[in-house]
């Protein structure tokens, strides 16, 4: 039972933390909206670029932001094809939780990666029957009200008569922070990692409590809370437990490590479902050093989240065709990297 219980607070850690890094981009992507949508009209590398740093964001917005314009016809399909490659879902933000550094480090990859396997699909590969479907769509902007995150006028009622979901989502947040403090949650994490993750609570309290009701209705609480947070944390909670005790019976390490190419076409294969948790499995197994980071690389590009969802209600052609152009890009890479012992 400490085993489990073990498990479940680095459950509720990672967790956390991935609400948490929600809760900022949700905050910074609503205060800078439509400012970046100027930048895509240009040359194609212009747009490989914007479009692979939109995808390299943690979470699921930036992928569907590109899908959007992709079906307006304001990038390329190669430019899809770079965010898709680059964006790792709600995953990234797990990863950043759980390693940090070769978080960055896979992020870089995969933006160089998408943007060149962009540049590279539209040179080679025209899906003339995808675009004409799209070639007729027009671009409806459906404006609201730009919301004022910061209103000095409310934060008295904010803060001595708060709606439920903002005394809920504060209280959790105070909860993590003295978890985080105290070392019930954090364990031996390093010093930096605990000061990083503790200005990280303090800023999302911040916008928690500062924010307008509509915004944290809205944006926090039917959207994070209630739909993202409780799928996150079953799938880490429920990954570790199963990783726990298939190692009890059976010895993964020694069966990943004799057969490295099967387990690389399965993390590819896997990268077909349009679900952010399968790819969950390769996160804790890579957390755990039982696969290399070469099937680690290969499982974040071939997959993507949530992200491909809209396209898929779009065009199943192109759903397929992006899936598949991503599939190839992840074996080439992924074979490679295993081939240099990476």
């Amino acid at each position: 039972m400490e085993e489990i219980y073990k498990l479940f607070t680095k459950s509720i850690m990672i967790s956390g933390f991935v609400f948490i890094m929600m809760v900022v981009i949700e905050y910074i992507n609503i205060q800078t909206k439509g400012v970046w949508q100027k930048h895509f009209t240009g040359n194609k590398w212009k747009q490989y670029i914007i479009a692979g740093l939109l995808g390299a964001l943690p979470g699921c917005l930036g992928a569907f932001t590109v899908v959007a314009l992709f079906s307006h016809q304001l990038i390329s399909f190669g430019a899809l094809v770079t965010t898709m490659i680059a964006t790792s879902g709600d995953e990234a933000f797990v990863m950043f939780a759980m390693f940090p550094k070769q978080a960055i480090i896979l992020s870089v990859i995969l933006l160089v990666v998408g943007v060149l396997a962009g540049y590279l699909t539209d040179k080679f590969y025209h899906p003339k029957s995808i675009l004409d479907k799209f070639s007729g769509h027009k671009l409806i902007l459906h404006e609201e009200e730009q919301c004022k995150c910061f209103q000095k006028n409310i934060l008295r009622s904010n803060l001595f008569h708060p709606s439920f979901s903002r005394l809920s989502v504060s209280i959790g947040i105070i909860a993590l922070m003295i978890g985080l403090a105290s070392g019930v949650l954090s364990g031996k994490a390093e010093m930096w990692i605990k000061f990083t993750l503790m200005f990280a609570f303090a800023f999302a309290l911040f916008i928690v409590i500062t924010v307008p009701d509509h915004f944290l209705k809205k944006h926090i609480w039917n959207h994070i809370v209630k739909i993202h947070l409780p799928r996150i944390f079953l799938w880490v909670f429920g990954i570790l437990i199963f990783m726990h005790f298939v190692n009890l019976y059976i010895d993964v390490e020694s069966l990943i490590s004799d057969n490295l190419f099967v387990v690389l076409l399965i993390a590819v294969l896997v990268g077909m479902i349009p679900e952010s948790g399968p790819h969950m499995v390769f996160v804790t197994l890579f957390a755990a050093g039982t696969i290399p980071f070469s099937i680690l690389i290969a499982s974040s590009i071939a997959q993507d989240g949530h992200g491909m969802l809209p396209l898929l209600a779009e065009s199943k052609k192109g759903f397929v065709a992006v899936k598949i152009i991503n599939m190839i890009y992840a074996l080439i890479v992924g074979g490679i990297g295993l081939f240099f012992g990476m």
